[in-house]
């Protein structure tokens, strides 16, 4: 990481109805992240995206979202920057580019079409509550998969601070 600028973390994971230990996770990931200065980006969306966004935001944290369309409005409302991308899920390789590692909150499919690309892009992948393995064609790669927000920041702490 480039110790000349803040440090920047991309969270993915599911947008809609979460179950109560993503989203108090999330939020908790959110705030300690806010809280030692570092700044969010995400897919801007509800679900995980928002309650990261939520708790960073209860720390004073800076969040950015990067949208799936033009429309600023469908971000949800703890989101500082929204960047309209008019891309779709094709933003997903936006939202990890971005980050200087990816965690991975909980997930279904899109979190693992970003994890695909995060690891394609050489970029760090902690999961939290989130998916443990990839297997195809002639290919397993362990997730670094963690059940603590105390774990992860560990991580954080060495990797982006």
């Amino acid at each position: 990481m480039d110790k000349s600028r803040k440090p920047i973390v991309s969270i993915i994971g599911r947008s809609g109805e979460i179950p109560d230990e993503i989203q108090s996770a999330a939020f908790e990931m959110g705030k300690r992240l806010a809280e030692k200065g570092i700044a969010i980006v995400c897919g801007g969306r509800d679900g995980v995206m928002e309650a990261v966004c939520k708790g960073a935001k209860s720390a004073d944290g800076t969040t950015i979202g990067i949208a799936m369309s033009y429309a600023r409005k469908e971000s949800n409302p703890y989101v500082d920057y929204v960047i309209p991308t008019g891309m779709g899920l094709a933003r997903n390789v936006c939202v990890v580019a971005s980050g200087d590692i990816v965690i991975a909150i909980g997930g279904s499919f899109g979190t693992l079409s970003e994890i695909s690309h995060a690891m394609t892009l050489g970029k760090r992948v902690i999961g939290l509550h989130s998916w443990k393995k990839l297997e195809g064609y002639h290919l397993t790669h362990e997730i670094e998969s963690y059940d603590s927000v105390d774990e992860v920041m560990e991580i954080v702490r060495g990797e982006v601070l």
